[in-house]
């Protein structure tokens, strides 16, 4: 905003305080005692085939409110449009038809006002559903001026540190976030129909864990110990299968201390769950079954565009293990050598990927994919058989110990979902922890400690498992052709801001 700008938004703002100051002197400056009868989506559709001459014989009283978008004063009548959470309503206010002196009340009003009516419905000339108001008043008083309905709130940046701004001025913001409203529903139907236990888990943990990341670390003053933002609730819900509770899920908050990017916030949502007496690919059918449906009720389609491109979310998804997707996309690639370290070492430094002395033939097969293929995977597909290097909480492949049964699914050239059939051998799991403890030492910020208590959760016994992580902002972003993670997260990680 320019210098001169800001003194005119100055100006206007001083002036709409000045009659706030007016309003203090007459009566409730921000009065709660109206009622609406109906919101703006509920007249247009039931009315929606009602003419003029239907309306008046009928004379349907209503009572609105809503923020005054549109002020179109005539001289001895006006045009107004309310907004309300459902949409917009016009209101003619005439001065021969409202009590004494508030039509020349209401012409002090400003666009941005919270304002109530009520009165009878009719058609205008050109047909638009309207409330002759025999009643207006000033519900709150607005302060700032709203941005020019003509440019709109453009500015990214104020667009997500003002989302309430963001949300009154920009009806695509609004949907974006109605939509993700019903993807989060219909996650729950969808689980609850199949005899699912939604829980809660803790945000604060004594020991990091549940995948691989760096966490948020914090303090507990009372106790004098510090504790970690939870990167994943993995291990708690295990713990509860372990408790009986064969189909557990939590749509849950994350937190994970890395950058920020398109895909990436430090904070989002994901779906977890867990199912025993099962395995890695019922659950590839289950995301797919889910994704099918999902698509049809919110979207009324399975074709999906995102960003110029179309994606079918009713077809049969590709399946792909992860030495399939690296020959693939590098045919030069010597397929006999894909667990010959030397040799990835060899393609890595040729595709430019920094190599660690830690790092296995499972690390750097998993490198490669994501160099080469991961960005390519564009229609929906699900890519199976992940290194165990990798995989620290799956199982291994009965037959392949190289290997996890461990599935991700992508669209669009990135992760939606990360599952596999979970590791409930505690003997196993132990060594795994170890593993995750030495990389840590060896200076991996994002590996695992050791978990005692999950291990000893396992002894008990945990019957074959199978899991999942789904997300949520990833998932929202594809079906509103969001291209960044901030435009699906109502208020994004940001700097602060600095205020004079």
């Amino acid at each position: 905003m320019t210098e001169e700008n800001t003194q005119d938004e100055s100006k206007l703002i001083a002036e709409r305080r000045r009659k706030l100051d007016e309003l203090r002197e007459g009566s409730s400056a921000y009065p709660n005692d109206f009622r609406r009868n109906a919101t703006a989506d509920e007249l247009h559709k039931t009315f929606h085939g009602h003419d003029d001459e239907t309306l008046r014989e009928e004379n349907i009283e209503v009572a609105v409110v809503g923020r005054m978008m549109v002020k179109r004063v005539m001289g001895k009548a006006s045009f107004i449009k309310l907004q309300d959470r459902s949409g917009q309503i016009q209101i003619r206010l005439e001065r021969d038809r409202l009590p004494e002196g508030d039509y020349q009340t209401f012409k002090k009003w400003d666009v941005g006002d919270i304002v109530s009516a009520k009165g009878a419905l009719f058609r205008t000339k050109t047909g638009e559903l309207t409330v002759m108001a025999d009643e207006v008043r000033l519900i709150t008083k607005s302060l700032r001026p709203l941005p020019e309905k003509f440019h709109g709130l453009a500015d990214q940046e104020t667009r997500y540190r003002q989302r309430y701004v963001d949300l009154i001025m920009n009806e695509g913001s609004a949907r974006v976030f109605r939509i993700r409203s019903a993807v989060v529903a219909y996650i729950r139907a969808f689980l609850d129909a199949q005899d699912y236990l939604e829980v809660e888990t803790p945000m604060m943990q004594t020991t990091p864990g549940g995948a691989i990341a760096r966490p948020f670390t914090t303090h507990h003053n009372a106790l004098d110990m510090s504790l970690f933002l939870r990167i994943a609730p993995e291990l708690n819900l295990k713990r509860l299968v372990v408790g009986g509770f064969e189909r557990v899920y939590e749509i849950n908050r994350n937190f994970r201390n890395e950058g920020v990017s398109t895909q990436h916030n430090p904070e989002f949502t994901m779906l977890e769950l867990y199912r025993a007496y099962a395995d890695y690919e019922d659950l590839m059918d289950m995301v797919e079954a889910l994704l099918h449906g999902m698509a049809d009720s919110i979207l009324g389609s399975n074709i999906v565009s995102y960003q110029g491109e179309e994606f079918d979310f009713g077809s049969t998804y590709a399946r792909m293990t992860v030495e399939e997707v690296i020959r693939h996309f590098n045919p030069d690639i010597d397929a006999s050598r894909l667990r010959d370290r030397e040799y990835l070492a060899g393609v890595c430094e040729q595709l430019g990927v920094p190599v660690k002395d830690s790092y296995g033939a499972g690390k750097l097969q998993i490198e490669i994919f994501e160099k080469t293929g991961e960005s390519k995977l564009r229609q929906p597909t699900f890519v199976t058989q992940y290194p165990t290097e990798v995989s620290p909480l799956s199982r291994c492949n009965d037959d392949d110990p190289f290997l996890t049964d461990r599935f991700e699914f992508f669209i669009a050239g990135r992760e939606i979902a990360n599952g596999f059939s979970e590791l409930n051998d505690p003997e196993e799991q132990a060594e795994r922890f170890r593993a995750q403890v030495a990389n840590r030492d060896a200076g991996d910020d994002e590996a695992m400690g050791f978990d005692h208590d999950y291990i000893r959760a396992l002894e008990y016994g945990m019957p074959p498992t199978a899991g999942i992580g789904v997300g949520i902002d990833r998932l929202v972003m594809l079906l509103t052709d969001s291209p960044s993670i901030r435009d699906v997260l109502l208020f994004p990680h940001m700097r602060p801001e600095v205020f004079d």
